[in-house]
């Protein structure tokens, strides 16, 4: 009997161990699967994860060399481009100031040319009034007609010394008609020295009195047209008409001067006050023209400095020098 109740008790006990402690054990072995598989599904996860990054890096580092290669790339283009159009803009204005130059050069020709035709104008006139006068002296000396002579006189015999012709016929004094019938020209004026009279005009000048500095180079140019010192003298006169506002009288002596006298002293001082002068009328581009011309023509001069900066302070750019 006491070995069944200990069966018993034994069966009795070993069925509430069961129902108590079974399902806990078997609820630990299920939650220790599943935080298995979660912790393997976590592992494969960071697994892909770093495999993922690992991918991520390497294109991206593939990404960078490229953008790097590419920004190189953009860097040399950008520095030849520059290289480039730094010899474009040099070679655009070197050719600028070469055509510049070769348009100056060509004015400056076509200045010469015209200077040189005045001149043998002006020799021609020269020639042609020497030969007018020659023709004059040589009508004046001509002999009276046969038969003709003084009254009292037979033909043959010469009027006595000292004696004046008179009578019918014979000259009553000076622009009376000769014997032929052409007048005799009262005796020429004579000129006054050349240097003394440019000098005098000078002094004049310089003190202001201008009306007889005036009539001093007037009779310079007058009696000496083809002497380099009436280039000096025309220049004073366009000096004179410049300070009485004169200035299209002005030019006009400055051309002569430029024109005739070329190669004179005052030919860089006429032509830079013959650009004053058209620029003091309003003629602005004839007046740069002139100013700019002088300096091609005459670039190391002191006239040539004070155009430089006549057209610095107008705004307009000048030509360089070659």
């Amino acid at each position: 009997m006491r070995i069944s109740v200990a069966i018993r008790n034994r069966l009795l006990g070993a069925a509430v161990f069961g129902l108590v402690f079974l399902p806990t054990a078997q609820r630990a072995c299920a939650v220790s699967k599943e935080m298995v598989q979660l912790q393997t599904e976590v592992q494969q996860l960071l697994d892909q994860v770093q495999r993922l990054q690992s991918t991520l890096d390497t294109k991206m580092g593939v990404l960078q060399n490229l953008a790097q290669q590419t920004t190189d790339e953009a860097n040399q283009m950008t520095a030849a481009v520059s290289a480039i159009q730094q010899k474009l803009n040099a070679q655009g204005d070197a050719t600028g100031s070469k055509l510049d130059g070769m348009s100056g050069q060509v004015q400056s020709l076509n200045d010469s040319v015209d200077e040189l035709k005045a001149r043998i104008a002006k020799l021609d006139k020269a020639m042609q009034d020497m030969q007018t006068q020659l023709q004059t002296m040589q009508a004046q000396a001509a002999p009276a007609q046969p038969g003709v002579g003084p009254a009292g006189a037979t033909p043959g015999t010469a009027p006595a010394a000292g004696a004046v012709p008179s009578g019918p016929g014979m000259p009553a004094g000076p622009g009376a008609p000769s014997a032929t019938g052409t007048p005799v020209a009262p005796m020429a004026q004579q000129a006054p020295p050349l240097d003394e009279t440019l000098q005098s005009g000078e002094r004049d000048y310089s003190a202001g009195r201008y009306d007889v500095a005036r009539g001093e180079f007037q009779d310079v140019v007058h009696y000496y047209p083809l002497d380099n010192q009436a280039g000096t003298a025309l220049f004073y006169l366009g000096e004179i008409a410049y300070q009485r506002k004169d200035y299209a009288g002005a030019i006009g002596n400055f051309n002569q001067v430029l024109e005739e006298f070329s190669g004179n002293i005052k030919a860089p001082a006429a032509q830079l006050h013959k650009g004053y002068a058209l620029l003091a009328e309003d003629k602005r581009a004839e007046g740069i023209h002139e100013l700019r011309s002088l300096i091609q023509r005459h670039p190391q001069t002191p006239e040539a400095h004070a155009a430089r900066s006549k057209l610095n302070g107008m705004g307009v750019r000048i030509v360089p020098a070659h």
